[in-house]
């Protein structure tokens, strides 16, 4: 008998800086809503999709930014979402900026958090983002910064995959979708759907000759992702003018062939959805990208044991040790 997720992806239009989160939640759950409708059993929604994204502005003092992170979830403004999942029957994926409580030595640490919950509203997974974008210091050159090197810390808790909904998920987020080693991680787990948030301008300061290929390049690491590791992707965006910064749209759920099977057509809030057979997965998992089989990753010690492009004559020394004596 198959194993049918239908997933429906809600993509958000722009969120004004002035736009509170309770007005955000309205949306959210109104999308959430048009989800139960179609049958979905699952929504997910973007990164950050609790207020804009504030990595745009800079601040002398990183501790004026923290009104924008959330230190509970849920919280009495995200509530009313967690609420309107249980009696709907509905699970939902969201992500937002997480401020932690204390640690043992008083530190409070600044995530950029993605979590999964379930149809009964409880939270049964999280992932914090990885591979943080950007620069942590004022360049002013630029027409919008782009600071989460300065506002988040790399996540903590690696590329889980959890057993929910009847199959294997997995979540990242925005840049982490560019980086193949992202989907490797999890594709080594058996993940068979990747839910993945984005908020991507169209510009990009340090390399303007790249605006016109922004929707190509999300599509082109989303679909080979979902290819090369046998899984469900689903990526959604926050979209459309966001505080005078135009944000890319192309939400869209990818099937393990790679083929895109739904596609937004609006920059504004907007719900797609497909059936998602998590089995379509196995013939790919099974064959071309048999892991166990085909894989040789004593071959591969340069990608983890390198961060930065190393010359040919080192890269051999990782390659093939020298004996010792």
């Amino acid at each position: 008998m198959p194993r049918i997720v239908t997933v429906g992806a809600a993509q958000l239009g722009p969120i004004a800086l002035k736009e509170s989160r309770a007005d955000v939640v309205v949306r959210l759950i109104a999308l959430m809503r048009q989800a139960r409708d179609t049958g979905c059993d699952l929504v997910v929604y973007p990164e950050l999709a609790l207020t804009t994204f504030f990595p745009r502005w800079f601040a002398e003092d990183r501790a004026e930014m923290d009104r924008f992170f959330e230190t509970e979830m849920p919280g009495p403004q995200t509530q009313p979402l967690f609420d309107e999942a249980k009696h709907l029957g509905i699970g939902f994926s969201f992500g937002y900026a997480e401020l932690t409580p204390p640690d043992a030595a008083g530190i409070r640490h600044h995530f950029n958090t993605s979590i999964i919950v379930d149809k009964s509203g409880a939270i049964v997974a999280k992932y914090r983002k990885i591979h943080l974008p950007g620069h942590a210091e004022d360049e002013s050159y630029r027409p919008f910064q782009h600071l989460e090197k300065r506002y988040f810390e790399p996540g903590d808790l690696g590329f889980g995959v959890w057993e929910v909904f009847g199959g294997r998920l997995g979540m990242c987020i925005c840049n982490d979708r560019r980086w193949p080693e992202t989907y490797r991680v999890m594709g080594l787990q058996g993940v068979e759907m990747i839910l993945l948030g984005y908020n991507t301008p169209v510009h990009n300061p340090p390399t303007p000759e790249h605006d016109d290929l922004s929707l190509f390049h999300n599509q082109l690491v989303m679909q080979s992702g979902a290819y090369q590791n046998g899984t469900w992707v689903v990526g959604v965006a926050k979209a459309g003018p966001e505080e005078d910064v135009p944000m890319i749209a192309g939400t869209q759920i990818i099937a393990p062939s790679g083929q895109t099977v739904a596609e937004a057509a609006t920059q504004g809030d907007e719900l797609i959805f497909a059936r998602c057979d998590l089995d379509l997965c196995n013939s790919y998992k099974a064959n071309v990208f048999n892991f166990a089989k085909h894989r040789e990753p004593a071959s591969y010690r340069l990608i983890v044991e390198t961060k930065g492009v190393v010359s040919p004559a080192e890269a051999q020394d990782i390659i093939r040790p020298r004996a010792e004596g």
